[in-house]
């Protein structure tokens, strides 16, 4: 978690964007690559895989592939859905997305 100092000098802790995989058009298999790679390569134990509108599914795939066949001992932590409303600039209009965030955790093995 990295650290912000407000402007009152009080210390916040927040998650940075380093375990989060944003999935869009690419196949599946491409996120799961970044998913493995980020658990094995960096000493987080939890991985966030967000995704926007028609690449859900894909990402839902991706959790699963991840879980069943490379990670069998990761687990879903927590599963977030929402929807994020959009403007677009060149027509003025408004429309709504959906979006969810996926939150994979694992037990590391100690060495």
């Amino acid at each position: 978690m990295a650290e912000k100092t407000t402007e009152e000098g009080k210390t916040e802790k927040r998650k940075t964007d380093e375990n989060v995989i944003y999935v869009g058009n690419k196949p599946p298999m491409s996120y799961v690559l970044a998913v493995v790679t980020q658990f094995n390569n960096t000493s987080s134990d939890e991985v966030i895989i967000k995704a926007r509108g028609r690449a859900i599914s894909r990402a839902v795939d991706t959790a699963e592939i991840t879980r069943n066949r490379f990670i069998t001992d990761a687990e879903i932590k927590d599963i977030k859905i929402g929807t994020e409303s959009i403007t677009n600039e060149e027509e003025g209009r408004t429309s709504n997305v959906s979006s969810i965030e996926i939150t994979l955790t694992t037990k590391k093995k100690s060495k």
